[in-house]
């Protein structure tokens, strides 16, 4: 990645080489150029399910999907959710709704019923492709609870009091899909299989639609977990994702040689855009591990597969290097990769260069609304670089550093907002128009609420949050939403959710409630109310009933305070390293 060049030395902005320009195509125009410039490399391993695809027959495959989905009735424009673990039949949904421009709505696998409900609603999705379950997460039971009336509806024509826009719930029956008895049916689902076997690759209405398609049309909704309680639903384009994954790919100088395990969640932009969009803009192979991250298949995966790239988030490498058996696995394949989610300890990313022989690893720092990648270290950075900072402004991008309260640009090395401008800036929050604006300013600039720095050499570092979002594991979790969520349960008057350190997974969640008078909750009556409602991950970890919170002389909670008391409570230290 060339310097970015710096609009000036003294100020924390920074703007991305311009050198090598924009794709202007839309997703399907441009992934059909790729399968028909290389037609027999592979383009997709997916190990569990034991599938693999060359370019070509992945575009065929896409195209038959494509040609099936507009056989239920969709038309462009229309939303489809995916609500799954990694396998085959999630690329091939990426790729055969941006073909004929419907847009496909991410679905947390870890979402719960109340979560579902909303997401479904809140965009409208006609239909739904949904694995049937996955240890113990039951998709289609939960599915058939918020719509008992599929067990007397036909595929196809659901009418659900709760979820009134679905139309259609179609369960992925192929290899791998967590089901054993491939002859159940599903009352009122219609199986994957079932629905690719309609669709006819040579469609002409494909290409019909394809013509009227434009590269700034919609053709991605992703949930990020809102501070007003409910998710947001970040809408990206053709051109966002396309051109983010291809300059991320750059970064990582991929190659049709290249072959990319992916056991990070393709439900986010890590997997989808890091991953999926990073290979398939370079020619380079796609290769899952398994539905669920598992760190033996990982290494195994990697010396079958004899992969070149690896991507995961701290705790996904820290996994891997402490598995008993990692001393067996020959890695030397391996290259380059991505870590991400959150900060990397020094120590960690020494050992995942020296041990696992990631010699270019990258960093790359970003957020959904930026589809996601803003910065990323490459395979010049110094390690010290590469371990303290999340690298330099990507191509194409500005990134500048404010004060928050007057938004004047700080000068090198202060603390303030980070702020993204450029092709990758989401088209905005499905149906909410006032949050987009209080996310993007007149100017075009997302307003990430990250607190950064910027060196003399552009480097960016991350250095804490304006508000107080957790990172668990990788998942962004707001305790406002958690907050909204407790607050439902009949004896809770007053509740405060904060991040508290923790080793494994950087934070864990802390809940404070204070009890309606009268009653006595206990910590096992909350958690039974989060159990499947909300994801495992937004469940609090440590629960105390308090009588008051910590405030200031005009009543605002100090939520620091909460958070010092617990790290003292229960002899907590913050990772220095990260």
């Amino acid at each position: 990645m060339e310097p970015a060049s710096t609009p000036s030395a003294a100020l924390s902005h920074a703007r991305g080489s311009a050198a090598t320009p924009l794709i202007e195509q839309t997703l399907g125009d441009f992934f059909a150029g790729m399968a028909q410039r290389q037609p027999t490399r592979e383009a997709l391993v997916s190990r569990h399910q034991g599938l693999r695809y060359t370019y070509a027959e992945l575009h065929q495959a896409a195209r038959q999907l494509a040609s099936a989905l507009l056989g239920l009735g969709l038309a462009k424009g229309d939303r489809i959710g995916i609500w799954s673990h990694n396998n085959a039949e999630w690329v091939l949904m990426q790729l055969a709704t941006a073909q004929v421009g419907l847009i496909l709505v991410n679905i947390n696998p870890a979402y719960r019923t109340a979560e579902v409900e909303y997401a479904l609603n809140k965009v409208g999705c006609k239909a739904l492709v949904a694995m049937p379950q996955f240890k113990t997460s039951d998709y289609l039971g939960m599915l058939r609870e918020l719509a008992p009336e599929l067990a007397a509806s036909q595929p196809g024509a659901l009418q659900a009091a709760r979820l009134p826009t679905l139309r259609t719930v179609v369960w992925i029956d192929a290899a791998g899909s967590g089901v054993a008895g491939q002859g159940d049916e599903q009352p009122g689902m219609l199986r994957f299989s079932t629905l690719m076997a309609r669709g006819d690759a040579q469609d002409a209405r494909i290409d019909a639609i394809a013509a009227q398609l434009h590269n700034t049309d919609p053709i991605n909704i992703q949930f990020t977990s809102g501070t007003t309680g409910f998710p947001k639903g970040a809408t990206l384009t053709h051109r966002n994702i396309l051109n983010n994954g291809f300059f991320i790919g750059e970064c990582m100088r991929l190659t049709p040689e290249d072959r990319l395990c992916i056991p990070v969640p393709l439900y986010h932009c890590f997997g989808m855009v890091l991953g999926n969009l990073a290979c398939l803009t370079h020619g380079s192979t796609i290769v899952y591990p398994n539905d669920g991250f598992d760190a033996l298949t990982v290494l195994e995966t990697v010396q079958a597969e004899r992969c070149t790239g690896l991507h995961g988030v701290p705790t996904m490498f820290i996994a891997e290097l402490d598995h008993p058996r990692f001393a067996e696995f020959d890695l030397r394949t391996l290259r380059t990769g991505i870590m991400a989610g959150s900060p990397c300890p020094i120590e960690v990313m020494k050992r995942v260069v020296g041990d696992m022989h990631l010699s270019e690893i990258t960093i790359a720092y970003g957020m959904t609304e930026t589809s996601p990648v803003s910065c990323q270290s490459d395979a010049e950075t110094p390690l010290a670089k590469r371990v303290s900072t999340v690298g330099r402004v990507q191509p194409h991008l500005e990134v500048k550093i404010i004060d928050p309260e007057t938004g004047a640009v700080v000068p090198r090395g202060e603390r303030g907002e980070l702020c993204t401008q450029g092709y990758s800036v989401m088209h905005g929050y499905w149906g909410d128009e006032a949050k987009t604006r209080e996310a993007i300013d007149e100017g075009g600039w997302m307003h990430t609420g990250d607190l950064a720095t910027m060196d003399d050499e552009g480097y960016v570092n991350i250095v804490g949050r304006i508000k107080d979002m957790v990172i668990r594991g990788g998942e962004n979790v707001y305790p406002r939403e958690i907050e909204e969520f407790l607050y439902r349960h009949p004896m809770v008057q007053d509740v405060q959710v904060v991040g508290v350190p923790d080793q494994r997974f950087g934070e864990e969640l802390c809940a404070w409630i204070i009890a309606k008078p009268g009653t006595r909750p206990s910590e096992d009556d909350i958690r039974a109310f989060c159990k499947g409602q909300i994801a495992h991950y937004k469940v609090p970890r440590y629960i105390r009933f308090v009588t008051s919170f910590p405030m200031t002389v005009t009543g605002k909670i100090q939520k620091f305070k909460i958070r010092d008391v617990m790290k003292d409570e229960l002899g907590l230290a913050e990772d220095k390293t990260a």
